[in-house]
């Protein structure tokens, strides 16, 4: 058995031309795991499009009806910051389906990988930050209402802060959410995270991936989880436009390696979705994307999964 992913050509939704969110990335990324033999064929598993029920454990039917009929105000579209079609719609809610197979291939095989996913900044009756529904938020739902987990870690290493998915799960002692994000950059007001490390803008590799190991296997004991989800966003490199951090190609690999190791090493299944990244050279950025499911293959074997 080889490392399953999932994909789905509908990840991409055709968005006003000049507009700068890289949507076409998830169509490049899936062809450069497939060029760069990365992945084969094979390995993808294709998500279906989620039974409304499961998006409305997390959002609310108003929200989630308004804006699968085009009826947000203004106001709603332009805090979410995208376009709003119906494919859009469409594409959406397939990426949501892909996070909650992504959970369950983790759950069967100890690791899985999307190539979508992580939008963290969506809350229960609004989207932020080109964000729509939480997918991270919906798949630890959706597990839990299946019975297939309970306890739930969710390791947000975005450059963002989480701030959707920390108030979603503020109260609810199932789901502990840990995000290490930069501490000047959007949102600008933030939400309370079970655990919330904030790094100063110009952090470089090794401070960073020795910030990491201070906390994460010791969460790993302490939570004992019965998944990790992942949001390995690489919008904390240098070349990202939207980031203040400084990691390099290398320093990502080396958190990745770090962040699967951890969690395999110790028994932890985890669900690993792509999280942000933006940048003008989507080459460059669809390399940086890759490295999470080139680490992730080497881990696979490593582990014998």
């Amino acid at each position: 058995m080889m490392l399953p992913l999932v994909y789905h050509p509908d990840y991409v939704a055709p968005l006003p031309e000049g507009h700068r969110f890289p949507m076409s990335k998830f169509r490049l990324l899936y062809d450069r795991l497939l060029t760069c033999e990365i992945a084969q064929p094979d390995q993808f598993h294709q998500p279906e499009r989620p039974p409304q029920e499961w998006i409305q454990l997390v959002h609310t039917p108003d929200y989630t009806q308004a804006y699968c009929d085009g009826t947000l105000s203004d106001k709603a579209k332009h805090r979410i910051g995208l376009p709003w079609s119906p494919a859009l719609v469409n594409r959406t809610c397939v990426a949501v389906g892909g996070t909650v197979l992504t959970a369950q291939l983790a759950l069967a095989h100890g690791l899985a990988c999307n190539t979508a996913g992580g939008t963290h900044h969506a809350f229960p009756s609004y989207g932020s930050g080109f964000c729509i529904f939480n997918d991270l938020a919906i798949a630890a739902r959706t597990l839990q209402k299946l019975g297939l987990a309970q306890k739930i870690l969710i390791v947000d290493l975005d450059v963002h802060q989480g701030d959707g998915t920390a108030w979603i799960f503020q109260d609810d002692p199932s789901v502990f959410t840990f995000s290490m994000h930069c501490e000047v950059n959007f949102p600008g007001t933030k939400q309370q995270s079970d655990l919330d490390v904030a790094l100063p803008v110009g952090m470089q590799d090794e401070e960073y991936l020795q910030t990491l190991a201070q906390y994460l296997p010791d969460l790993l004991t302490e939570v004992k989880p019965d998944l990790v989800l992942y949001d390995a966003g690489v919008d904390v490199h240098g070349g990202d436009r939207l980031g203040k951090l400084d990691l390099t190609d290398r320093g990502l690999f080396c958190r990745e390696m770090q962040v699967l190791g951890s969690c395999l090493a110790a028994g932890y299944p985890i669900a690993c979705v792509i999280g942000g990244g933006y940048c003008d050279d989507l080459s460059a950025l669809v390399d940086r994307h890759a490295l999470l499911h080139r680490s992730a293959s080497n881990v696979y074997r490593h582990y014998r999964l």
